[in-house]
């Protein structure tokens, strides 16, 4: 295997991803049980499943390789990085009305705050050594877990009841490696090619699956249901109430392929838009679900020419907005000895504008400035422009550092602000905050196709993970909302750290005695020292009649005291003290996204 796997690194063919696509469907398939076997079952008068006991064998032999062959390793946390760590689940919601600070509003409306993230089984992420050298799992990998807060008012006295319960996302994958109480996958992302291919190859013949199904980026509803989902697999089902995964939903067997993180809701119709990438081709697919959930009513490959990493789409009234950025997955370039995952500095960056229901020869392509962005905050039409606002970067924090090879410091430069004195000396200063992401914009024209760029904040604040009223995706908005970066926290430990969020005023310049005229006005609420968050969103107001009438709600831990909460923060006061602080009965990870999703 290792002289088979070594001659198949060397060779250098440009239908690799194809050659991949065929091997993994004949694998998948009944014909490639060998003829021997049928004849055997024909003609023997056994009373067994010859079929099944050569799989069963098979299976057993190709677990006695790995298990010889590869050695699990934990990837071992800093200090600075311990609310990474997985939690248990409760195993049953827990009521917490008593450990409220403040009040919740009369006028907040019933519903769940739900939260997901990695939490992986069996202690933490693994890296594996073998023969082939090293494999691991980068930082975002991990099952998904999530986090749910309910909110229920009593109708007769209207006092407050909240619940709190957390669950992993219980996948196929999952499930198989629980039932076996060990790690069973190998890791398939990062590492040295040879041990990633031999982890692709190994975890295909053993479980049919080149990776195991995370589930651990972002939760949505759509037609009453709820769903959770990450990059690479279609989404899961969930019982909002008992957070019990109820099975994958394929839109009646019509989508195949993975699902974007951030699917979208077209403006006025109800339409479900996604977006599905794969590392062969057909490398990206749009599709338009229904309003009901029951029918894919359109599907288009858009024929690119490589598997760019995006991570959400936008939409106006009348288009889809598609982002094909330089950072790539490339199974040519992993059989050349490269990286599976690489943003290329030097690559170039497009955005896309199609017609809702057009093909690839009707989207209008802008060539933009070489970036990494990962989400946007909305899009809409303004006259003859297609207006996107994102949060941008130089770098890409995907894949992230190998910390047991002493690449710890990759990190942390870049998330050290850019001396302009030393922007172009050399090639170190030249990395330094690269990976601060800052409020921008693009401006579109659909009939010059000129493009407008522009950072809508400066540079003063990075921040991403940005949220909105839901109200107004796809049209033009006032107010966007965002997490702050804390640089210190980020760079002394070496992970992505939020210390704040930050209001935007998209139609309000900022002082123009204090910066420069252009730039919009931002108000931020900070929180205590050592003091981070994650899975922020926006509660609009029952009632209300302006668009950031609401609270914004999201996880906090405290690092010094170890205590998780969740702060409700009254969006028109926005600096001011949260109106409530939550104490959660366990400690909450650091994930990514979360949703607010009313319900009686």
């Amino acid at each position: 295997m290792s002289i088979q796997l070594k001659c198949f690194a060397l060779q250098k063919k440009p239908s690799v991803s194809d050659d991949l696509e065929y091997f993994k469907t004949t694998l998948s398939s009944s014909a490639f049980m060998p003829l021997l076997m049928r004849k055997v079952e024909q003609v023997l008068p056994l009373q067994i499943d010859v079929s099944k006991t050569f799989k069963n064998t098979c299976s057993k032999v190709l677990d006695f390789l790995v298990d010889s062959m590869f050695e699990f390793v934990d990837q071992s946390l800093l200090p600075s990085q311990s609310n990474f760590g997985p939690v248990d689940e409760l195993g049953g919601e827990v009521v917490i009305t008593s450990s409220i600070r403040g009040k919740i509003p009369d006028d907040f409306p019933e519903g769940v705050y739900i939260r997901n993230g990695p939490n992986p089984l069996f202690g933490g992420l693994k890296s594996t050594k073998s023969i082939f050298g090293r494999s691991r799992h980068i930082w975002i990998e991990g099952e998904g877990m999530l986090h749910a807060l309910y909110f229920s008012k009593d109708v007769s006295d209207g006092s407050w009841t909240v619940r709190y319960n957390n669950r992993h996302v219980e996948t196929e994958t999952f499930k198989l490696e629980k039932q076996r109480n060990k790690p069973s996958f190998l890791p398939a992302i990062g590492g040295d090619s040879p041990a990633i291919l031999s982890a692709y190859l190994l975890n295909l013949l053993r479980f049919g699956k080149v990776n195991k199904y995370l589930s651990n980026t972002n939760v949505f509803e759509h037609s009453g249901k709820f769903y959770s989902i990450a990059e690479n697999h279609i989404p899961q089902e969930i019982d909002i109430i008992t957070l019990e995964t109820l099975g994958n939903w394929d839109v009646s067997g019509a989508w195949n392929r993975p699902f974007t993180s951030h699917p979208k809701r077209a403006p006025g119709t109800g339409e479900l838009v996604i977006l599905g990438i794969d590392a062969v081709k057909p490398f990206m697919e749009i599709g338009v679900v229904s309003a009901d959930g029951k029918e894919l009513i359109h599907k288009v490959n858009l024929n690119l020419d490589r598997c760019s990493l995006c991570h959400e789409l936008g939409v106006t009234q009348r288009y889809n907005v598609i982002m094909d950025f330089p950072l790539t997955l490339d199974i040519n370039r992993l059989v050349n000895g490269g990286p599976l995952i690489k943003y290329n500095q030097e690559g170039y960056a497009r955005i896309g504008v199609m017609p809702r229901f057009g093909d690839a020869s009707s989207i209008h392509w802008f060539k933009v400035e070489p970036n990494c962005t990962f989400h946007i905050i909305n899009s809409f039409e303004d006259g003859d422009e297609v207006v996107v606002w994102g949060c941008k970067a130089l770098d890409s924090v995907i894949p992230g550092p190998d910390m047991s090879l002493n690449q710890f410091g990759w990190l942390p430069r870049r998330f050290k602000p850019a001396d302009p004195n030393k922007e172009n000396s050399d090639d170190i200063s030249a990395a330094d905050g690269k990976l601060f992401s800052h409020a921008y914009e693009w401006r579109l024209n659909m009939n010059t196709g000129k493009v407008m760029e522009r950072y809508l904040t400066g540079k003063e604040f990075s921040m991403d993970f940005p949220m909105i009223n839901g109200a107004f995706s796809g049209v033009k908005n006032r107010y966007g909302f965002t997490q702050v970066v804390d640089s210190i926290a980020s760079s002394t430990s070496g992970m992505l750290k939020y210390g704040g969020l930050a209001k935007l005023h998209f139609e309000e310049p900022a002082d123009v005695s204090l910066r420069n005229e252009s730039q919009l006005e931002v108000e931020t609420h900070m929180f205590e020292e050592k003091s981070f968050c994650s899975g922020a969103a926006f509660v609009p107001k029952q009632g209300g009649l302006e668009e950031d009438d609401g609270w914004a709600i999201t996880f906090v831990h405290n690092e010094d005291t170890n205590i998780s909460q969740v702060y409700v923060i009254d969006t028109k006061k926005f600096s001011d003290e949260p109106v409530a602080k939550i104490t959660l009965p366990c400690r909450v990870p650091y994930g990514f996204h979360g949703a607010f999703l009313p319900m009686s």
